[in-house]
Order: C-alpha cells, then structure tokens, then sequence
C-alpha cells in the first residue's frame, strides 16, 4: 500500500505544485487590491443586492472586511467549491480510469490486495490536500500582516485545518463513484456532479422549511465565514466530516472487493 500511494502520490507533484501557485496567485490578487475595494466600495450594500441563495452560498453577508472578502473570494468560491470539485474529480479516476486503461488487471495480478490498492491510491491525495493548505495559508497570513491589515493565526490555522475533513469527504464521494464504474471519464463527470448538487442543495434549502435536507451537504459542516469573520471553530462538523469520508472509503472497498474486474 505504502509502494502504491508513493508512486501515486510523485505522479500528483506537478498537478499539486500548479494548483497551490494558482491559488497563491489568486490570494495575492486580493490582497493587492482588496483594502482598496473595501474602502472604496460598499460591499455590503452589494451583498445585500444579491439573491438569497447566493449569499447562503457564497457566505456574503461579511465582505466587507478582509476576513469576509478572503472567506467569501478565496474559501468559499476556492476552497469549497473549487477544490471540493477537484479532489472529487481526482478521486473519480482513482479505480475507473486504471480500469477503462486496463493497467488494474496487472496491477492485481502482483501479490496486493484489492483494499491496499484502493488505500494506496486513496492516500496520495493527502499530499495535494496537505501541500495546497499549507502554502496558501503561508501565503494569506504573511500577504494581509504584509499590507497592513493582518488577520488572526488561529483562524488562518483553522479554516485550512478544518477544509482537510471537507476534501476528504468529496474525495471520499469520488471514490466510491469510481469503484461502482468503469469509465474513468464518468466516473469524474458523476463525481463532480454529485459534489456541485449538494452544494446547490445546501445553498438553496437554507432558510426555508427543507433545511434540513441541507445536512447531507458536506457544506454545511465546513464554514469558512464563520471561522476567519467569527472565530467560531465547528470541531463537530469536522469529526462529522472524517466519520463520512472514512464511511465512504469503507464501502468503496466492500464494493472494490465485489467487482468481477
């Protein structure tokens, strides 16, 4: 297993340096103009303009701070969206697409198990989820200490540390999408279509009598406006999200060991 999530995770490294530089790029762009908006913008006003849906989803209601600009621009848009959609993606080629190439049948042909396989491959996306958290951290607490209008350590520290349950929960998601296909472009498009449904599902249902419908939403238990605006820290919603994405592992590999491949 060790051996399978090495090779997975050297294959990972250009993808995962390209994405922490792009989001960096993308932290830094706010930084360089975002204290100006701030001041010379009403962006609350703006927000309030917005429909209700999307400021449930997008957490706009405090941006007109630093902290809410960067949990509204960076966290909401990048980190829950964005990232939750790449890693459901990443996840959804894990099994599939060594099976629609047929590189799986000698990859189990060798004395592995079917479970250290799938761990294996599972595991290499802790060095992208890892590696992107810590180096946009370094790079949003250093660049607003560096503009004048530094933000707390313990809600930077946080809102990445807490993103980690979040992205393995959608990476869990792909996961098992990809051990119940054999298309690994499929796969991908059914694993990125469930995470963005339950997004919009959370995003709509919030505030009317179907909210509850709201909790099968990983979203709701990853709140970036309430860390880094509030300093308020959903320790449950994390543990929530573990238990899920180990669930999710635990049925991918029930269903893995099932399949005639």
């Amino acid at each position: 297993m060790l051996e399978i999530a090495r090779y997975e995770t050297e294959r990972r490294i250009p993808g995962t340096a390209a994405i922490a530089v792009g989001l960096s790029i993308y932290a830094g762009l706010f930084l360089a103009i975002g204290p100006s908006i701030i001041d010379e913008v009403d962006l609350e006003a703006y927000a309030e303009a917005l429909p209700p849906a999307f400021q449930s989803a997008f957490g706009v209601d405090a941006i007109g701070t630093l902290e809410g600009l960067f949990a509204t621009e960076l966290y909401q848009f990048g980190w829950i969206l964005l990232l939750g959609l790449y890693f459901a993606y990443s996840a959804g080629d894990l099994i599939a697409g060594d099976v629609e190439r047929e590189r799986l049948d000698l990859l189990l042909s060798s004395p592995v198990s079917r479970v250290s396989v799938l761990l294996g491959k599972f595991a290499s996306l802790l060095t992208p989820i890892v590696v992107v958290n810590v180096v946009v951290g370094v790079v949003v607490y250093f660049g607003a200490a560096f503009v004048g209008d530094p933000l707390s350590l313990a809600d930077v520290a946080m809102v990445h540390l807490l993103s980690i349950p979040y992205l393995l929960a959608c990476a869990g998601l792909g996961l098992l999408i990809s051990v119940s296909v054999s298309r690994g472009s499929l796969a991908q498009r059914g694993a990125m279509g469930v995470v963005f449904g339950l997004f919009m599902l959370e995003s709509f249902v919030a505030g009317t009598d179907y909210e509850w419908l709201g909790t099968l939403s990983p979203t709701r238990y990853y709140d970036p406006t309430a860390i880094l605006v509030d300093g308020t820290y959903d320790l449950l919603g994390a543990a929530i999200l573990l238990e899920v994405a180990a669930l999710l592992v635990i049925a991918s590999a029930l269903q893995f060991q099932r399949r005639d491949i």
